[in-house]
């Protein structure tokens, strides 16, 4: 691997592993670039901490020097906002957020006082409800270059009752947005899936080399 060349760092989401970015990880090889999927233990801490420990690997991992572009899926974004609220990167390029909950999800707001709830998702996940109560609304406005890709379709119509208008199954489009994006667009993907959705790859590689998604 070229240490001169732009690494992009894949973030997972809640209750997942690095394996389910493996999808968009291959496709933006395929297209050039030098790639590093990290797990990190989501349900086992709060987000601060977490956002800790994936600095602390990307450190080990990838040295203070280099351009680092981010991928994250979902809760990886809000811990990318968490890092750079508290110790911004001086070698931070783009990042392209699959389907984040940047306002929260009121999903969280209905479920996240359940016992379930709480063993299935871990503190990070109870840290995810919508208004000032939750983590995400404390963030601010993105400090850094920053694409935002919403998903809008869901095969679970029990949760998707939960949530306002369009979503993808988790979190509402509406709550996805980031204040201080540079762009953001709807794709026809489900939160669960949309990094193997061929049309946020497309965008993701897009915004990663351009700066901008695909407008018509």
């Amino acid at each position: 691997m070229d240490e001169r060349e732009p690494l992009v760092v894949l973030l997972h989401g809640l209750a997942r592993t690095s394996r389910s970015m493996r999808p968009m990880a291959k496709y933006l090889e395929r297209h050039g670039f030098n790639t590093l999927c990290l797990s990190y233990p989501s349900t086992k801490a709060p987000v601060e901490k977490l956002a800790g420990q994936v600095r602390s690997a990307i450190r080990d991992q990838c040295g203070g020097r280099r351009l680092l572009h981010f991928v994250t899926h979902s809760m990886g974004g809000i811990l990318l906002r968490v890092m750079q609220r508290d110790e911004p990167m001086p070698n931070l390029g783009r990042a392209v957020m699959l389907c984040p909950p940047n306002k929260g999800s009121q999903i969280v707001d209905r479920l996240g006082g359940w016992r379930l709830f709480g063993w299935l998702n871990g503190p990070a996940g109870r840290q995810l409800v919508t208004g000032p109560l939750g983590l995400p609304e404390t963030l601010g406005k993105a400090n850094f270059e920053v694409g935002v890709l919403a998903g809008n379709r869901t095969f679970d119509p029990i949760l998707s009752r939960l949530l306002p208008g369009e979503n993808d199954g988790k979190v509402a489009v509406s709550h996805m947005e980031l204040e201080g994006q540079a762009d953001f667009k709807i794709v026809p993907a489900t939160h669960t899936f949309v990094m193997s959705n061929g049309e946020a790859q497309a965008n993701t590689l897009a915004f990663l080399k351009n700066g901008a998604f695909i407008h018509p």
